[in-house]
Order: C-alpha cells, then structure tokens, then sequence
C-alpha cells in the first residue's frame, strides 16, 4: 500500500477531492492509505499557537520550526528507510512539478507533503531536512492543501490498480515530452464539425502515425520548451 502523510492545519480539508473518482475507489480499495497530521497537536500552551511574527520584521506570520519540526518527526516514526518516503514542502519557489517527477513519486513507498500557510515556514526547517520543494505554478494560494491534492492524485493514478487501462496513462500528455493528440467520440457531427475521417478507418498503423503527427505539431505550437525536450531525445536514440 502506497502511503501518504500530510502535514496540515487543516485536515478537514482531506480527503476531499482524493475521496471521489478513480483515485477515491483506489482510496477504499487500499491501493494508497492518507493520514493526515496536524501540527497544533505539536504546541505547547492553551492556545496552541503554531505562527509567530517575522524575525526582522516584515508582513504576515510564520510557522514555527519546533512544532513543524515535530510534526515531520511524527510523520517519520517508526519508519526505517525515510528515503523511501520523501518529504516534500509545496512552495511557489519550489522546483516545478512534472510528469517525471511524478512517475519518480509513484515508485516510491510513499510521500509526506507538508502544506505551508501564512508567510511561509521557518528556513531553518529547510536547512536541517531532508526537504524538496516543489511548486505547482507560477501563482501564489492560500496555503498548501489543494496542491497538495494536485500531487496525490497524479501519483495515485499511476499505481497498480488504480485505473483500469495503464495504456492509457503512458500515452498521455507528459508521458513522452508530448501534448496528448486530439480526442474524438460519438456523434460523428456536430455543429458542422466532423471526427476525422483517418480514425473511423479501421486502420489503427495509420490511425497511430496520425495521432503521433498531430502530437508533434500541437507541442511544437503551444510548448516549445516540451518540444525541444523531445527533440532532443529523438536525437540521442538514433
């Protein structure tokens, strides 16, 4: 069982989303296990305080490191091989998260995702972890529970079990550095606008090339970054 561990202030916001779906029948199914830790249980005093203001000066409230810190000891016991488990903090200065990345994830045990609030966390939780940053655009949320909920469910649709066709997630967008070809069904017409005639031919070599043409071509127009990828490694395997 895949197991996911997430650092919250609000763990009412779990599962949510991830509860619905495929990956919410793989929730039930057991293909993945979620639990979430809320770091107030970690503070000391009446008000279980969790922030405090910026050292220096500055706007908003920081997340303090010794009950972050205990938050990600907790999510860490009893656990042997913490490679296993990443540690993973969603930050818009983060690395950006792709698909790669995310098939890297799906190969683990497991995740512990750490969703910030406020200003941020404390540097110094940073610097004495084992953390990655990831970042899931270039925009700025509220906190890190809905990205959080972006990364589990690109990993969990990769898992054993959890869709019904694996074909079908190696052969869509990101999975060879090209944007997934158009997609068509019933009725043949619509609004004077027709299902191309090459994939009600039966021809399914031909209807192959055309969708690998029409991948190209849609990547070369709309990502030139995920183009030059491509064609670079086009490049190395001949």
């Amino acid at each position: 069982m895949y197991r996911v561990k997430i650092i919250t202030l609000f763990p009412n916001s779990f599962p949510g989303l991830l509860n619905t779906g495929v990956v919410g029948k793989a929730l039930k199914k057991k293909i993945w296990s979620l639990k979430t830790i809320d770091p107030r249980k970690y503070s000391k005093g009446n008000y279980k305080k969790v922030d405090d203001t910026t050292a220096g000066g500055g706007p908003g409230m920081i997340l303090k490191a010794d009950v972050i810190g205990k938050s990600i000891d907790a999510c860490y016991k009893n656990i042997k091989s913490k490679d296993s488990y990443p540690m993973i903090y969603l930050s818009p200065r983060g690395t950006p998260l792709t698909q790669s990345k995310v098939i890297n994830f799906s190969k683990m045990k497991g995740i512990n995702i750490l969703c910030g609030r406020y200003e941020g966390i404390d540097q110094r939780i940073l610097d004495f972890y084992p953390i990655e940053e990831i970042s899931i655009g270039d925009y700025i949320l509220a906190g890190g529970e809905i990205a959080s909920q972006v990364l589990v469910e690109s990993i969990v649709r990769l898992l054993p079990g959890t869709l019904g066709d694996m074909k079908s997630a190696s052969s869509e967008t990101f999975s060879k550095d090209l944007l997934e070809y158009p997609q068509y069904t019933r009725p043949k017409k619509w609004k004077n606008l027709t299902i191309p005639d090459i994939l009600l031919s039966g021809n399914h070599r031909n209807i192959s090339e055309w969708r690998l043409k029409q991948s190209e071509k849609l990547t070369q127009k709309v990502r030139p970054d995920l183009w030059k990828n491509y064609k670079k490694s086009k490049t190395r395997k001949k």
